[in-house]
């Protein structure tokens, strides 16, 4: 998944994981050959569609190769950053674009995105195999492709030794005998922190997170800036396979971090050893979208059709460890075996993230980091 502020670094997100844990992501194949220029009388379609990316997307050589066979289209991946500063780069080059698709808004940058109008409204083929939680834009100038769950992790080996449960829900987290236990991150730099922080208002409500963020204040909360610091220097669990060296044995992160964890350890754990606090989880929902005045229209439109098919969503999980959003695409043996199922995660309109976001981060900074 992706970071959502332009001073933070990419997950982000989940998914998201992928880059956090320092695993490298995999530029799609394609040549900087569009053929002809487009608008030209006679003049042949762009032989490359352009997609414009955070920095974390990744997709199988194969995968794109299929496309590529079904379309005559080669895929092109121009990587413009985080998700925040990728979203910035399209508003300020509205009209004309760097590429044909956009992938990597998520529902916290949609609103702004959409207000901005950098997308064109398109009806994916076979949307209808995607669920309508998931349909944020009744225009459909975005497409949903992924989701994930920022969460609370947890160091198993340390609550075993401990004799002591794992919390489970927000509500936990302020309870006494997880005192100086939680590390979170600065939500005005770190996606997970302001998905964590949004997951609090969803929560708690607009009156009720502040006298939550008190409590956790008082149980001794501690906070970074990034992600990578939370996860890979403060938490005690495993990360990406070696033993962190921290001494905080909860970290914001995401409910995809386990399967990760079993992917790159050597050897691979018969159990993941980190957990998810599954009552503490925010839902994060990816799309993509045509950009507004696009070359290749024709092959974005194509493309943003294959990101939704069976194929490409059932690549995803082990490529940028999301979840797909397609009803028929099944996750892999690693995802069923050590991953989690979050029934109910905290969710808000874009709407009201956009109208609150900013705010919610300055109070926020004057609770926590005084």
């Amino acid at each position: 998944m992706s970071t959502r502020n332009p001073a933070s670094t990419r997950k982000q997100a989940a998914v998201a994981v992928l880059a956090a844990l320092g695993v490298t992501a995999l530029a799609a194949c394609g040549t900087d050959d569009t053929g002809e220029a487009a608008g030209k009388s006679g003049a042949p379609a762009p032989k490359t569609v352009t997609l414009v990316s955070h920095d974390s997307f990744n997709a199988s050589k194969e995968v794109l190769a299929e496309f590529t066979k079904q379309t005559g289209f080669t895929v092109k991946v121009l990587k413009a950053g985080d998700a925040g500063e990728a979203v910035n780069k399209e508003i300020l080059t509205k009209g004309s674009p760097q590429g044909d698709v956009f992938f990597g808004v998520d529902n916290t940058l949609l609103s702004r995105a959409l207000d901005n109008g950098i997308f064109a409204g398109y009806r994916a083929k076979g949307l209808d195999r995607i669920p309508a939680e998931y349909h944020l834009d009744k225009e459909h100038r975005v497409t949903p492709i992924d989701s994930g769950d920022i969460c609370v992790n947890y160091d198993k080996k340390y609550f075993a030794d401990k004799k002591l449960a794992p919390p489970v829900t927000f509500d936990d987290l302020a309870k006494p005998e997880y005192k100086d236990l939680l590390v979170v991150e600065n939500p005005e730099r770190s996606s997970p922190g302001l998905g964590f922080l949004l997951g609090t208002a969803a929560k708690y409500g607009d009156d009720g997170w502040q006298d939550y963020w008190k409590k956790l204040r008082a149980n001794g909360v501690k906070t970074v800036d990034s992600w990578e610091l939370a996860y890979n220097q403060e938490f005690s669990g495993s990360a990406g396979g070696k033993q962190a060296k921290g001494d905080r044995p909860l970290v914001v992160s995401y409910a995809s971090s386990p399967p990760v964890e079993v992917l790159y350890a050597e050897p691979q754990p018969k159990e993941a050893p980190t957990g998810v606090s599954t009552g503490t989880c925010f839902r994060q929902t990816e799309f993509a979208g045509l950009l507004n005045g696009a070359k290749n229209p024709e092959g974005g439109k194509a493309l943003i059709d294959f990101l939704i098919s069976k194929k490409f969503q059932e690549d995803m999980p082990l490529q940028m460890f999301v979840n797909p959003v397609a009803k028929d695409a099944a996750l892999p043996e690693l995802f069923t075996k050590h991953g989690v199922v979050v029934g109910k995660p905290e969710t808000m309109e874009p709407g009201k993230i956009a109208e609150k976001r900013d705010a919610w981060i300055q109070q926020w900074s004057s609770l926590v980091l005084k």
